[in-house]
């Protein structure tokens, strides 16, 4: 197979496995869009829609590494310990709603390490990844760009911030607050200089895993402090 994405052929797989998914997806999209005069039936759908998500990404990621774990928000596979693939689709209810602003996210984790993570957008056809030690990318329009985070400092009073959460007792002094509902994109966003930093109430390690990757290697920084996740460009706190 030839490498579309600059990385390891692994990387170039599991990009493949989401792309192949992907286009079942904005089907999927297409069809919850027309669903919206009835949020129940459209939640039941897009259910109905993850589960196969889950079910075509992990048979092809088994071709990948046969004998890994699985870890979803509703799968979890004992994989010996040795390594793991990592799955969540985020922005679930974006997607139920019609909003475009969801992703899936993928890492794969080999001794309690995670070695390449993911953030897919399918209906923006936009990648964000890295591997552990190479820095992190962004790949659209069959380009790859290499992300860093923004150079922003606390003292700023312009600090853009994402916002996942209902806490107000943050260290960071700004107004400048967005709630997208998707917190894979988020991290990715941090990692791209798009937000300088993340607030977030704890989130499912499924949906963090790959983000948290992506946001070490682009320079970013993300820990969590009485309940609080952070994510940062490393001078915002």
């Amino acid at each position: 197979m030839e490498n579309v994405i600059k990385g390891s052929s692994e990387l170039n797989q599991m990009f493949a496995a989401l792309q192949r998914t992907a286009t079942g997806l904005r089907r999927d999209f297409s069809e919850v869009e027309n669903l919206q005069q009835s949020l129940k039936s459209a939640t039941d759908f897009v259910n109905k829609a993850q589960t196969r998500i889950e079910e075509m990404i992990l048979s092809d990621l088994s071709l990948v590494r046969p004998t890994a774990g699985i870890l979803t928000p509703n799968v979890s596979r004992d994989g010996g310990g040795i390594s793991e693939f990592v799955l969540s689709l985020s922005g679930a209810a974006n997607f139920v709603r019609g909003n475009p602003h969801f992703a899936i996210s993928l890492a794969l984790r080999q001794n309690d390490e995670t070695k390449i993570a993911l953030i897919y957008a399918p209906i923006e056809d936009r990648l964000y990844y890295a591997e552990l030690g190479h820095g992190a990318f962004i790949f659209n329009a069959f380009h790859s760009t290499r992300i860093h985070v923004s150079k922003e400092k606390v003292e700023t009073r312009d600090l853009m911030v994402g916002l996942n959460s209902q806490t107000s007792n943050f260290k960071l002094q700004t107004s400048n607050f967005r709630v997208t509902g998707c917190p894979a994109l988020d991290l990715a966003w941090v990692a791209s200089g798009k937000f300088d930093a993340f607030v977030s109430e704890p989130l499912d390690y499924a949906e963090l895993a790959a983000g948290e990757l992506i946001v070490n290697e682009s320079g970013g920084k993300i820990w969590s402090d009485d309940g609080t996740l952070y994510v940062t460009n490393g001078m915002t706190i």
